[in-house]
């Protein structure tokens, strides 16, 4: 028996998708895009307090970030600019909502930073320009529970 010619194109037609579903699963295809690599933590500030160890720098962008994702319950930690050089620019707290419910940052000026309960992933609070100068020796973060509305 003869296969026509519109057969036998489709069988190979069929064939090639088949070989071609196989054999990608390995390929890479151009349009697929790898994730960012993780930040790379750096050391602008001193911290010191109960583990300080725990709480990584990473630069995001012209704002250093102090990652606080770790942190609950209650707690403090001091910043201090690394021996030689001066505060950055800008200053960013990562936190988890639920974790913690208020931020209480004391340098030139003291400021509260109510964290919502609601959501899953970090949020990131950046500090407002007036909250430490180049002349700050350092700065306190605490944390705890929100404080209950009056």
């Amino acid at each position: 028996m003869l296969l026509r010619p519109a057969r036998y194109a489709a069988a190979w037609v069929a064939a090639l998708a088949v070989a071609l579903l196989v054999g990608g699963c390995g390929r890479h295809w151009p349009w697929h895009h790898s994730p960012p690599p993780p930040p790379t933590p750096v050391h602008e500030l001193d911290i010191t307090g109960a583990a300080a160890d725990t709480y990584p720098q990473y630069w995001k962008r012209n704002t250093l970030l102090v990652d606080l994702s770790g942190a609950s319950g209650s707690g403090s930690i001091t910043l201090k600019p690394v021996e030689g050089s001066t505060w950055p620019v800008r200053i960013a707290f990562r936190v988890r909502p639920g974790a913690i419910g208020v931020l209480d940052v004391r340098g030139a000026e003291r400021t509260l930073l109510p964290i919502n309960d609601t959501g899953a992933s970090p949020v990131d609070l950046e500090l407002t320009p007036g909250m430490y100068t180049p002349t700050t020796p350092q700065m306190t973060v605490s944390w705890g529970p929100a404080a209950p509305a009056s």
